[in-house]
């Protein structure tokens, strides 16, 4: 797995690779159970254009539907 500089390193990439993706709510970090990971949320289940890893860093898609401010 990797470590957390790795992580930030992978994150930088994957969010300019997917930038513009309407479906793409948020990039992340996430810890893993022996390192961190990325996580991507997207708003509906993706194509199989998102990566399975960037820079050796794992990546874990999440749908988490749409995302509407709270009152």
């Amino acid at each position: 797995m990797a470590d957390l500089e790795q992580a930030r390193a992978a994150k930088e990439h994957l969010r300019m690779a997917l930038k513009g993706r309407s479906d793409v709510r948020g990039i992340g970090i996430a810890r893993a159970s022996d390192g961190y990971q990325l996580q991507v949320n997207v708003s509906r289940s993706p194509g199989p254009d998102l990566p399975g890893a960037v820079d050796g860093v794992d990546v874990r898609v999440r749908v988490v539907g749409a995302i509407r401010a709270s009152a």
